[in-house]
This record gives structure tokens, sequence and C-alpha cells, in this order.
């Protein structure tokens, strides 16, 4: 498998905690409707790239992994909960979720797997209603999460001290 030409990435959990960064992508990006994925990243689907051992490089903190199945781990940050990647042991790559990257929409979504596990109403989201943005539908609520936010930026900083979880 190849890596895509789409230059180098950044990227880590909601709170901090854990960073990373990739040199390169695969040549995979898809989304996976299997229901193992379903329950891992609690949605109807992972959207998931790959990143070769090679390419990776963990700038803060690490993942910690819950193991799926006998060859597989999930890793997810053990402060704030965040979904970071599928991992096959003995694999080449490691698959990252899409949505952990600072910049997601670099990343062309190029194949669907586990179409067995896909929710109907998926289908054809065109003709489920938008309701716009979220500063649209919720606009005092939208301030009010402004100014209370404890979510990382969406790029690497030198110094970050995540909040401990509200557990």
């Amino acid at each position: 498998m190849e890596d895509l030409d789409l230059g180098e990435f950044s990227g880590g959990c909601q709170c901090g905690a854990v960073r990373f960064h990739a040199k390169a992508v695969r040549e995979n990006p898809h989304v996976c409707y299997c229901r193992m994925c379903q329950k891992a990243t609690g949605n109807l689907f992972a959207a998931l790239v790959g990143v070769g051992h090679e390419n990776l490089t963990w700038t803060r903190g690490r993942a910690a992994e819950f193991r799926s199945s006998e060859h597989v781990g999930r890793g997810f940050c053990a402060n704030c909960g965040t979904s970071l990647y599928y991992r096959f042991e003995g694999g080449q790559h490691i698959s990252f979720s899409i949505g952990a990257f600072d910049e997601p929409h670099r990343i062309p979504l190029l194949y669907q797997m586990g179409m067995e596990g896909k929710h109907p109403s998926l289908l054809d989201l065109n003709a489920v209603e938008e309701a716009g943005t979220t500063e649209d539908a919720m606009e005092d609520e939208a301030v009010a999460i402004k100014l209370s936010n404890n979510q990382h930026p969406d790029h690497d900083t030198s110094d970050w001290t995540p909040r401990p979880s509200n557990s």
C-alpha cells in the first residue's frame, strides 16, 4: 500500500493529553460500518486512515488501548476518552480516526467497508433534513460552549496541560 501525496499531518485527542504527527497517510482513507467499529467509536461508522509506523511520531503522551479482539487494539485517550485508532497486531500501519487529525478536511474518503452494518439513514444523506450550523441551530448554547471550551486547539502547542476529566 502506498502513501497519498497530501503532506504531513498532526492530530490528537480532544483534551490534548495525546498528540501525534504523521509524515504521510496511506492511500486507504475510508469509513467502516461494521458493528465493532460502531461500538468502538460510539457512532454509526469509523472514519479511518492508515499511518505507517515509520511515518508516525507520538508528540505528547500515549494512547491507552482496549483489546477489541485477539489481534486488534483500539487506542483512546485515557483522560478524555477520544477514540484515536484501530491497530491490527503485526500490521504495517495504524488506522487513525480521521476526525482526530487537526485538518480532517484534507483527507478525502476513498472507499467504504463493513457495508453489512451501514445504517439505513446513511444510504441517502441528501434526503435527511439539514439543520444548519451549530451556531445557527444552538445560538445561546454555542456561546456558552465557546466560553467554557476545554478542547485542545486544532494545532500543535508547545505547552498544554489538559484539564482532568469529570469522572
